[in-house]
């Protein structure tokens, strides 16, 4: 898949959770939990510019993992220091974002990750998922990744869903 493909798989994947906070009245927290998933659901990509192979250590549930765990703690730490302004910018004067939010964007962080690996699954190279502890490779063939078409769909599926989800709740 090319971004706009995985832009949209991570917005898929995201709004049944943003639904679910929207109706917990968090909306501040679903519009941040939108953005964490769309920065974070072109990522692996940056096997493009680091000396590793394409769908390699980045295309994996172990990267995945490891780097909510890294937003989370990230998130925590500038929560403690302070920095937590920049995101208390963004919501309305009086309201603060619930003590578990860092949890929330580390969870989200790695949901979006996880949505790369299943978009790059769907098309003919596949991916190794489990690597380094397993070389088991899956591929759907479904779709080319470079297939505009596909990508575009993917894209529109995804920003519907994230609208029916938070549009449908109150």
């Amino acid at each position: 898949m090319y971004w706009r493909g995985h832009v949209g798989i991570a917005l898929f994947a995201y709004a049944p959770v943003a639904g679910a906070v929207r109706l917990a009245g968090e909306p501040e927290l679903t519009v941040l939990g939108a953005a964490v998933a769309v920065a974070f659901s072109t990522l692996p990509h940056l096997d493009h510019r680091l000396p590793v192979a394409h769908r390699g250590p980045t295309h994996t549930v172990a990267f995945a993992v490891v780097g909510g765990a890294f937003v989370a703690l990230a998130a925590a730490v500038a929560s403690l220091a302070g920095g937590g302004l920049a995101l208390a910018a963004a919501t309305p004067a009086g309201t603060a974002l619930p003590p578990w939010t860092p949890v929330f964007a580390g969870g989200v962080a790695a949901l979006a990750l996880c949505s790369h690996v299943a978009g790059d699954a769907i098309t003919p190279m596949g991916i190794r998922p489990f690597r380094p502890f397993s070389g088991w490779h899956l591929t759907l063939d479904l779709t080319p990744a470079a297939n505009p078409s596909a990508n575009r769909l993917f894209l529109g599926i995804g920003v519907a869903a994230i609208a029916l989800s938070v549009g449908l709740t109150p």
